[in-house]
């Protein structure tokens, strides 16, 4: 099998196997009290908003410290995370 054939193969199960974290409600919920202050780690995730969109935040610690998030989903940002936009 050719890498290239092997790469989208593993590439298209994985896109099918998270199909879209939303959906499955798999996000991470944000618990209260919500954090004050956050490291500068960037480690970016797809945010819920209390108003059903999304926005990408640079860590969860920020994600959940905004009240207008209610969850968010790991793995990069909204347009690279299943369900993001």
């Amino acid at each position: 099998m050719k890498p290239i054939t092997l790469f989208l193969l593993v590439s298209l199960g994985l896109v099918l196997s998270a199909c879209s974290a939303w959906q499955k409600n798999s996000g991470i919920s944000c618990s209260k009290p919500r954090p004050q202050v956050c490291t500068m780690r960037y480690a970016p995730v797809c945010a819920r908003l209390n108003d059903g969109s999304v926005a990408t935040y640079s860590s969860a610690c920020k994600a959940c410290a905004d009240v207008a998030v209610s969850g968010y989903v790991p793995g990069g940002p909204c347009d690279t995370v299943p369900g993001g936009a």
